[in-house]
């Protein structure tokens, strides 16, 4: 092996060759175990969030495989509309062209063509990650298989009457002319305002005062609301008031989702635009007046002086004139939440569109049984409430998009607008006895992408054939995803699954938390706290990774304060991680928490993880050349490792049952690092090196050595499999192991004879004692490879036993030149300690160190941390800092506080040592 651990020049040549093995691939005739990859969008690129959630699907993937089940981890793409379309519409937009200039069926095959160019490049990020997905059945959306089932299901739930076209309110994107999901909407807050108007009463006996914050939607008015138990308003109920501006007369309403407390008490309803006041105008059948055009113009149904103005400039020009007319009673300033196109930026409308949707509570019910009675389960289970309270109050779905790239909407229209739906023209005409002559004209909309990935859990593997894949692997095992979509596309995949397959899609639904950063916030490129997982494999100097933080900013004038920010926090750049360091530090945050703190610090200690086990296999490979057949026999170490690992395997095995990828990261990292590396390694040396050990014994600690280290690697692999296949192909020949690779060999599985309590008890104390040395040497600050002369007090027979018994062990892993006995009621020499249970451990100080020469150095020591305290302290006390610092900020200076505290805290306990040594 080489000297050095070089994550660089390992990864990608190992992962070449699982997939030219087709080792990905389900195998063998074990039980079946699939996951199916949440579809990252075709324009998309690896993020913290995919790497994260890629890590544990693949972790579990390794698992199950490894334990012999036939195990499909299903990969694929979704086709993205909005965000395809608009990369492509750029592209012609920077030639000098629109879509309009291509036309419908050439901008269609100029999307399909930059997908075969450019689209994908996530799936190859994923094998930068070790996503160990089944290539050969990589799946696209759009492929013709998916967009088959995709019609099927449209024609099926049309003639069963649960799609249909309408006209209600959606999100409406001006600029991509489209209706938007919820997913598509980000609503953060805005500074506004908010201004308050005189509605006079239409019988001229006095106003009532409504306020709004988007005033330019007022010339929709068609009724002003009020609570039904708000006294002051109870008299105007069945009133009328002057709408100002439109001149028209609207009614004063009682409704109870009117707040008192809120402004007036009185509001303005516009049914139009807010889904709110939609819902009321339902209640109470009042006029729908829509007031924009598609482009978030005024149309033709405001008064003159306001039509085709862009809606910010009617709204400044509302306000002006309600001013004039001395309505405008007063204006706020307001903080208000303002959606905006995720996709575009732009402020997003209520809007009164026809669309197409699907009647969702008679899908829905059978959905909220399947969780009910147990035939689904959450993972951690208490987000099961989330899906109900969402499932039970759910509204019919809007599926219809107003774009040219996705699946086209199956229906077609004649010249009179009448409406048909078919699976292609030529069902329709045949089903409906039309002749060929009559011109029929498609649906120019497309679905909703959510309504393809819905079907995603059967479509991928055949639906509607009835494949061997459908048989094998569906209903899958587990979905792994975040809970923002748990509405979105968990509860949609599982209503219609059932509906079309009969079964629920998974029998498990673990839900991840969202990644965020060291202090807790969103990643996102306004912040400048973005961390590209490639960056962290392959590490990226400063220059490249500002240029990557500041480019496309939406928001330009962040950039200087970005680059300040970068420089700070990473001022060499970011070194090389390597794929398996950031996999583990994934694991181990994989906590059942909603939000997940990703710390660099974490990574840095996950690459030195990487290190000591590259280091502790090239030890275990050269202690190891001379390993032979023969008799053997197992020490009490040997013995206790073996007991240990055998501990550490039944409770990953746990730990991977439950989901808690955290607790078996943990696990592992403390076996590896702190029990077989710290500590078997060094009880290893004795053995091997001593003229007194027999050929038995060391041939027994050389077999415990290799086997060790060859389960270990099996043991780790799902969670780190580049190193661990890089040293188990050489390590696997010299344990007695065959195979082309450890990912398809079996998992540990725990051997209850291993388990050694004798073996353990014994090693526990060897181990406390070695401790108690270690922690006089550094204490005292005594040279590491000094041997110590040491006098045990208190030790009764099972001690001297255990001493006599290991005495080889104890002397030369602590370093420890002598053992003496004192009687109980001897006086000690003047001496550090450590006690064992009721045994004193004295290292005589005579001759170890210069007591005066100590004394002064931890005096300067003493001092300086006195001068970092009072700083501190005096940071602290400053109500100025306390009060205006950021919370994080003034949180890290209490801790340094504490820190100092402790530090001066241990120095004159030193101190205190010194005293009683003269």
């Amino acid at each position: 092996m080489d000297k050095a651990y070089r994550p660089g020049d390992i990864e990608m040549k190992h992962y070449r060759r699982w997939r030219e093995n087709g080792w990905f691939e389900p195998a063998g005739d074990g039980d079946s175990y699939c996951i199916m990859i949440p579809p990252p969008n075709v324009t998309g690129t690896l993020h913290m969030g995919h790497a994260f959630q890629d890590t544990i699907m693949d972790a579990l993937t390794r698992y199950h495989r490894m334990c012999g089940r036939r195990t499909l981890w299903q990969p694929g793409m979704d086709h993205a509309g909005i965000a395809t379309q608009m990369v492509v519409e750029r592209q012609l937009n920077a030639e000098g062209l629109t879509r309009h200039d291509l036309g419908r069926e050439a901008f269609v095959e100029r999307v399909w063509q930059w997908k075969a160019e450019s689209g994908g490049t996530i799936s190859e990020q994923l094998a930068r990650l070790g996503a160990s997905v089944d290539w050969s059945r990589e799946r696209f959306t759009m492929d013709e298989g998916l967009s088959e089932a995709v019609t099927e299901v449209f024609v099926r739930l049309y003639d069963e009457g649960l799609i249909y076209r309408g006209k209600r309110l959606v999100n409406w994107d001006p600029v991509l002319h489209t209706a938007l999901s919820d997913l598509e909407v980000l609503s953060e807050e805005e500074s506004g305002h908010l201004w308050h108007f005189r509605y006079p009463l239409a019988d001229g006996d006095g106003h009532v005062t409504v306020a709004t914050t988007r005033p330019e939607t007022m010339l929709g008015d068609t009724a002003v609301a009020v609570h039904p138990e708000d006294e002051r308003y109870r008299h105007l109920v069945g009133k009328e008031v002057l709408l100002p501006l439109a001149e028209r007369r609207i009614p004063v309403i009682a409704d109870e989702y009117v707040d008192p407390e809120f402004g007036s008490g009185c509001v303005k309803i516009t049914p139009a635009h807010d889904f709110n006041d939609y819902e009321i105008g339902q209640r109470h059948g009042l006029e729908i007046i829509n007031v924009l055009t598609d482009d978030a113009r005024m149309n033709d149904a405001v008064p003159t002086a306001y039509r085709d103005l862009d809606r910010f400039e009617a709204r400044e020009r509302v306000v002006a004139d309600m001013d004039a007319a001395g309505l405008l009673a007063k204006t706020d300033d307001h903080k208000l939440m303002v959606p905006r196109g995720d996709r575009t930026g732009a402020v997003v409308e209520p809007y009164l569109t026809d669309q197409w949707y699907v009647a969702i509570e008679p899908l829905a019910k059978p959905a909220i049984r399947a969780v009910e009675q147990g035939d689904i389960r959450f993972v951690p289970a208490n987000w099961d409430k989330t899906y109900y309270d969402w499932m039970h109050k759910i509204q019919d779905w809007c599926i219809s998009r107003q774009l040219w790239w996705g699946h086209r909407i199956p229906a077609w229209y004649d010249a009179a607008g009448k409406l048909y739906v078919g699976r292609n023209e030529a069902e329709v005409r045949e089903k409906h006895g039309l002749d060929a002559s009559l011109p029929l004209a498609q649906d120019e909309d497309v679905l909703d992408t959510w309504f393809s990935s819905g079907l995603w859990p059967f479509s991928t593997l055949g639906w509607p054939e009835d494949t061997g894949e459908l048989t094998t692997f569906y209903p899958t095992s587990v979905l792994v995803t975040g809970f923002d979509i748990i509405f979105f596309w968990v509860a949609r995949m599982i209503m219609l699954g059932l509906k079309f397959t009969g079964e629920v899609p998974f029998r498990e639904v673990y839900i991840h938390g969202l990644i965020r950063d060291q202090d807790g916030q969103k990643m996102s490129k306004s912040k400048g706290n973005v961390l590209d997982p490639l960056d962290l494999i392959d590490g990226v100097d400063l220059e490249t990774l500002i240029a990557k933080r500041t480019r496309g900013l939406m928001q330009p004038h962040l950039a200087p304060k970005i680059e300040k920010s970068t420089r700070q926090q990473f001022p060499d750049g970011i070194p090389e991680y390597g794929a398996d360091a950031l996999r583990f530090t994934f694991a181990a945050l994989a906590t059942t928490g909603r939000d997940i703190r990703f710390d660099l610090g974490r990574i840095e200690g996950y690459r030195n993880f990487c290190n000591k086990l590259w280091n502790a296999s090239r030890y275990v490979l050269m202690a190891t050349e001379d390993l032979d057949d023969g008799e053997e026999v197992l020490s009490a170490a040997d013995r206790w490792i073996r007991s240990r690992l055998a501990r550490t395997i039944a409770t990953v095995h746990e730990q991977f049952a439950a989901y808690r990828l955290d607790l078996a990261a943990q696990v592992i990292y403390e076996f590896t690092w702190h029990e077989f590396c710290d500590w078997y390694l060094e009880l290893s040396k004795p053995v091997l090196q001593s003229d007194d050990a027999g050929e038995a014994e060391k041939r027994g600690t050389r077999r415990t050595l290799i086997e060790t280290l060859e389960t270990l690697l099996r043991l780790i692999h799902p969670l780190m499999p580049f190193i661990t296949e890089e040293i188990w192909l050489r390590v696997a020949p010299r344990a007695g192991q065959d195979g082309e690779t450890v990912m398809i060999r079996p998992f540990p599985r725990a051997d209850t004879d291993d388990i050694d309590p004798a073996a353990e008890t014994e090693m526990e104390w060897v181990q406390g004692f070695i401790l108690g040395v270690r922690r006089i040497r550094g204490e005292m600050d005594i040279a590491p490879g000094r041997r110590l002369p040491v006098l045990l007090q208190g030790a009764g027979e099972e001690e001297r036993r255990l001493l006599e018994r290991h005495g080889r062990l104890v002397r030369e892993v602590g370093r420890i030149a002598s053992v003496d006995f004192l009687d109980d009621d001897a006086e000690a020499p003047p001496s550090a300690t450590a006690l064992l249970g009721d045994m004193r451990i004295y290292v005589p100080m005579a001759g170890l160190i210069d007591v005066d020469a100590e004394r002064q150095r931890l005096g300067k020591q003493a001092k300086k941390v006195e001068a970092e305290l009072s700083r501190a302290e005096a940071k602290l006390a400053n109500p100025r800092f306390v009060d205006n610092a950021p919370a994080e900020v003034v949180a890290r200076e209490r801790e340094r506080q504490a820190e100092f505290c402790r530090q001066l805290d241990q120095i004159r306990e030193q101190l205190g040592r010194l005293d009683r040594l003269g």
